[in-house]
C-alpha cells in the first residue's frame, strides 16, 4: 500500500520569521493524520530554522532544489550534503519553473536525481507538459520521455525512494487544474513507464503525486483516484488553514 505524500512547495515566499510562524500555525491546526506523509519545502534561507520548529513533529522537511555536486566552485548553489545536514529528507527536482527560467534540462535533472539518492535524499521529480503540447496530443510521449531521462541510471534498490510529481505546466499557478480522470490517466501512464524501466513490483511501490492548482476544494477528487499518491501543493500551502484542509482531506 503506497502512503500518500503531500508536499508544500513554498517557492520564493515567506521570510524566515514568516516561515517559522507558518509551521507553527500548521502544527496548531490539529494532528497530522498517520495515513499521509506531509512535507514542507521552504526557501533555502529558512530551512535551518524551520527544521528546528519541526523537531518532535511528523512533518518532514524538503528543499526546492539542489546542485548535484557535494561541494565546489558553484556560486549561489546548495549541495545535497548541506541539505542532509540541515535535516532535509526530500528535495524537489526539475520543477518546470527551474526548467523554464533557469534552463535546467533533462540531463541536469538526471544528475540531481542520482546525486540526491546517493546522499540519502528522496527526490520529488517534476514532470509535465505545456498547453501547446497538450493541445497537440503529445502529453504521453513528452511526459514519458521526461520520466525515462530523469531516472536513467537509478538502481532498482534505490527506486523506492523516488517520488514523481505530475505537474502539467498549464495548471501551475493558473487556477486551472487537470480533471481527476485526466490526471489519473497520465499518472497511470507514468507508472507504466516506470514499469518498463524497472519492473511491475517496483513501479507499483513508487509514489506519484499530482500538482497544479491543488486546493482544499479539489484535493479529494484527486486523492480518490487509484493511481494518485498525493499532491505537490503550491499557493494553497502558504496558508496554514488551506494546507491543513488538504492534509486532512479524508476526514
Amino acid at each position: 500500500m503506497r502512503k500518500p505524500v503531500i508536499a508544500g512547495n513554498w517557492k520564493m515566499n515567506k521570510r524566515v520569521s514568516e516561515a517559522v510562524a507558518l509551521v507553527r500555525e500548521i502544527k496548531k491546526a490539529g494532528s497530522i493524520p498517520q495515513n499521509v506523509e506531509v512535507v514542507v519545502c521552504p526557501p533555502f534561507v529558512s530551512l535551518s530554522e524551520v527544521a528546528k520548529e519541526l523537531k518532535g513533529s511528523n512533518i518532514k522537511l524538503g528543499a526546492q532544489n539542489m546542485h548535484w555536486e557535494k561541494s565546489g566552485a558553484y556560486t549561489g548553489e546548495i549541495s545535497p550534503v548541506m541539505l542532509k545536514e540541515i535535516g532535509c529528507e526530500y528535495v524537489i527536482i526539475g520543477h518546470s519553473e527551474r526548467r523554464n527560467y533557469f534552463c535546467e534540462d533533462d540531463a541536469m535533472v538526471n544528475q540531481k536525481v542520482l546525486s540526491a539518492l546517493i546522499h540519502g535524499l528522496k527526490p520529488i521529480i517534476c514532470v509535465g507538459e505545456n498547453i501547446d503540447q497538450r493541445d497537440r496530443g503529445e502529453t504521453e510521449v513528452f511526459v514519458s520521455g521526461q520520466v525515462k531521462k530523469a531516472v536513467e541510471g537509478v538502481e532498482k534498490d534505490q527506486a523506492e525512494d523516488l517520488v514523481i510529481a505530475y505537474e502539467p505546466i498549464w495548471a501551475i499557478g493558473t487556477g486551472r487544474s487537470a480533471d481527476s480522470d485526466e490526471a489519473n490517466r497520465v499518472i497511470a501512464m507514468i507508472r507504466k513507464t516506470l514499469e518498463d524501466v524497472f519492473d511491475a513490483n517496483i513501479a507499483g511501490e513508487i509514489r506519484i503525486q499530482y500538482g497544479g492548482s491543488v486546493k482544499p476544494d479539489n484535493i479529494r477528487e484527486f486523492m480518490e483516484m487509484p493511481e494518485i499518491d498525493g499532491a505537490l501543493v503550491g499557493g494553497a500551502s502558504l496558508q496554514a488553514e488551506s494546507f491543513y484542509k488538504i492534509i486532512t482531506y479524508d476526514r
